[in-house]
């Protein structure tokens, strides 16, 4: 049951966004309308009809352009999946569409909650484009909405308002299909793994997938949901043929399952290092302080997110039976 606090919060956001909705659609429709559009050396395309603009590897609130970002171009409109941290990474990202095709946005897919996927939502809020995201986004959003606009405008240096936080219109529980001409987006929603609310997105006409942060390349996994689960979904996606992935982080296309094996190995250690911390009577302040990051040298940010990491599993693996 939410606690006053997070009801509070929630109403908070939910009354922001009421009070704004107008403003961010005007916006929104004054930018696709008068910014200029030129060709992006940023955007590369991975597959027929698949453009990704690449993240780079920094901590969230500190850095530009962290999650990579993309979409998917079908012969009635376009999808796009996440939109990046900020309502300009957002605009850039819609640049970047209007320099490859004159096909209109339909859908905006939000693989989780972490504002560098999603707070460039803003962007796309316009007549004719739907939210997408799994059915628990919304409550995780209503939860940290107030910070992320805390944190975004300290970043940025400006009040930000609740129209940077946009809602999804639509929710997936299990799993829907989107037809966007010509190919059919088959959108999974998933068990607590980085988040509780992961979703996925298979393009039937090339076989890619976007799988968002359930994988991690170059940039340390974060957990932020089940140690166990992530590691049961990783297992039981590298069973599935797949020909391309976009990770939510690292480089734009990646071949399937190798692509999962770094963070796979890396959870898979993490957890069997902690396990048997707790089996020998440790605490968690010593197996934070103690417990090294699998294959470090091999990440980028572990002095930043393995603590957490270690914390986070910690959590989940003392209460198992």
């Amino acid at each position: 049951m939410p606690t006053k606090r997070q009801t509070s919060s929630a109403a908070r956001v939910s009354i922001l966004l009421l009070s704004c909705t107008l403003f961010a659609l005007s916006c929104a429709v004054a930018t696709s309308e008068q910014e200029p559009c030129s060709p992006s050396a940023e955007i590369v395309q991975v597959a027929d009809g698949i453009y990704v603009r690449q993240g780079q590897a920094a901590v969230v609130f500190e850095g530009e352009r962290i999650a990579n970002t993309g979409f998917v171009v079908g012969d009635r409109c376009v999808a796009v999946v996440d939109t990046g941290g900020s309502m300009a990474e957002g605009q850039a990202l819609d640049c970047a569409i209007r320099t490859v095709s004159d096909r209109s946005v339909c859908y905006v897919i939000n693989t989780h909650v972490h504002p560098d996927h999603l707070l460039g939502n803003a962007a796309f809020v316009r007549p004719g484009v739907e939210f997408v995201a799994h059915a628990k986004l919304p409550r995780a959003l209503a939860l940290r909405g107030d910070l992320y606009l805390e944190r975004a405008s300290a970043h940025e240096q400006r009040e930000l308002n609740a129209s940077q936080i946009v809602f999804p219109e639509r929710t997936v529980a299990t799993m829907v299909e989107l037809d966007i001409g010509g190919r059919v987006l088959t959108i999974r929603a998933h068990r607590s793994a980085h988040t509780d609310h992961d979703l996925s997105v298979m393009d039937s006409r090339t076989n890619t997938a976007f799988l968002g942060d359930l994988v991690f390349l170059e940039h340390l996994p974060v957990i932020d949901g089940s140690i166990n689960g992530w590691i049961g979904e990783l297992e039981q996606l590298s069973e599935v043929s797949i020909s391309y992935v976009v990770p939510g982080h690292g480089p734009p296309r990646t071949d399937w399952p190798a692509a999962a094996q770094p963070a796979l190995a890396y959870l898979t250690a993490l957890r069997e290092s902690v396990r048997a911390w707790i089996a020998s009577g440790g605490d968690l302040a010593s197996a934070q302080d103690t417990i090294d990051a699998p294959q470090g040298a091999a990440w980028q940010l572990v002095e930043r997110y393995h603590e957490r990491n270690v914390g986070a599993a910690f959590a989940e693996l003392e209460w198992e039976d």
